[in-house]
């Protein structure tokens, strides 16, 4: 097999992975704007990154709006997508940060910063991959596209605009995941069950639809307190109380895996119940309390062989006497129809007295594993990482392959990665970026050179 990437590519990813993890590229409320939609921040990486891409002999394209980018390569009606996002997440508390979150350190051969795994990294190593091939005077099939989003750390409005704009590609990956790669991702539903409010408790807790709650407190009369820490006590469920609040604690965990972590909510409303009968609201906590107690859903169990088992994680709640609002989220298996699930949903929580009002939702990846272009993805991997047990996974997650037609989640981290994204010295090893860079190259060697297709 050739190899591809030498010390030109490398080095220079490198060089290009730091102008851009320099820049903190978080979204700007305060800067956002005419042509910065998410503040300037964020804008300035996009014109950093389409800047790198010319200097590589990339054709570029900027969103007017500022929604997107992407730069270009080759000629042709087919098209080649790499997807990748520039904006991150905020740096957080700097002082646990050995070298500071937007000023890119290489220590030990490994580079230190945000957006080093997610995703600015892969995003830059996909490019540069290219380039050595375009280096090595391959011609392509088509026009390779590398795509520069803007908002996946939040409302994934960049691939709305494109999508909205733009022609789609006819094959690609997201280099927003792990290795080998992702063929199939759930459908992802978050909605909220609404109900009247009431004057009896105020209970709000929690925080977001795809996170389970770790902690869930309230504040009652000495009587009804003492009766929920009995109810507590016998279900065996971990709680402290302070003057006039109790508090439950459970365990967090993402949505996409909601049965490993404990719901404090449902915990605590499940005791609820039992001393406030009348409210059919916390009868509502307690049945997805007793569901996850047996690892199921309140639907049951829902799966199908590409996908695995749908999950269900209750998020927050509110009850005022203004009105009752639960933030739920329901991870979809690929060939369940939304439909279905959403019917179910309605006639079930109809039964307590509640409505389902829909908030969001993303369709499922998936692309049929034993396509050319998987199993050629799979063979390359296998084939650079030595890993030859590896097989084709599925998530209950997102990245943006499932806004792109016939694409995968592809690397850029290997099995063995240490997970750093969103964590304090976010950081990658030269060496997997480079065996990542290699991964990539002969993809698309072997997918869309002219002379092997």
């Amino acid at each position: 097999m050739t190899k591809w990437i030498n010390e030109t590519e490398f080095t220079g990813a490198v060089a290009a992975i730091k102008r851009l993890v320099d820049i903190p590229s978080v979204i700007d409320e305060a800067t956002m704007g005419a042509g910065q939609p998410f503040g300037k921040p964020i804008i300035d990486a996009l014109d950093e990154a389409l800047r790198i891409a010319t200097e590589l002999g990339f054709t570029t394209y900027r969103d007017p709006k500022g929604y997107y980018g992407y730069a270009e390569i080759g000629e042709g009606e087919q098209i080649f997508g790499i997807v990748g996002h520039l904006d991150v997440v905020p740096g957080g508390d700097v002082s646990q940060w050995q070298y500071g979150p937007f000023n890119m350190q290489v220590v030990d051969d490994i580079m230190f910063g945000r957006g080093t795994q997610d995703d600015k990294g892969p995003t830059i190593a996909a490019m540069y991959a290219v380039k050595a091939l375009v280096d090595a005077g391959l011609d392509f099939a088509g026009r390779i596209r590398v795509i520069f989003g803007t908002d996946e750390e939040n409302l994934w409005r960049c691939m709305a605009e494109y999508n909205a704009h733009e022609s789609g590609i006819d094959m690609g990956f997201v280099p927003d995941a792990s290795f080998p790669l992702t063929y199939a991702e759930k459908g992802l539903l978050d909605f909220d069950i609404v109900g009247p409010g009431s004057s009896v408790i105020n209970f709000v807790a929690g925080g977001a639809y795809n996170a389970v709650p770790d902690s869930a407190e309230i504040t009652l009369p000495s009587d009804k307190l003492a009766q929920v820490a009995e109810q507590l006590t016998k279900l065996g469920y971990e709680h402290t109380i302070l003057d006039s609040t109790i508090t439950v604690k459970g365990k967090s965990a993402h949505a996409k895996e909601a049965l490993e972590g404990v719901n404090a909510i449902t915990h605590l409303g499940q005791a609820l119940a039992s001393v406030y009968p009348e409210l059919s609201v916390l009868k509502f906590l307690a049945a997805n309390d007793l569901a996850m107690e047996d690892q199921t859903t309140i639907l049951g169990d829902i799966e199908d062989a590409e996908s695995g088992i749908m999950s269900l994680n209750l998020g927050k709640i509110t009850i005022t006497p203004a009105e009752t609002r639960i933030a739920m989220n329901v991870r979809i298996p690929v060939t369940v129809a939304k439909e279905t699930i959403v019917d179910q949903l309605k006639a079930y929580v109809a039964d307590y007295g509640l409505t389902f009002s829909e908030v969001d939702y993303l369709d499922p990846l998936y692309v049929e594993q034993d396509s050319p272009m998987v199993q050629t993805m799979l063979a390359v991997y296998q084939e650079i990482s030595g890993d030859t047990e590896a097989k084709a996974m599925t998530s209950g997650g997102a990245t943006f392959a499932r806004t792109i037609k016939n694409s995968v989640a592809f690397g850029a981290m290997f099995p063995d990665t240490p997970d750093y994204l969103h964590q304090p010295n976010e950081r990658w090893a030269i060496k997997d970026m480079t065996k990542a860079m290699e991964i990539y190259a002969e993809v698309i060697n072997r997918l869309f050179v002219s002379d092997n297709k």
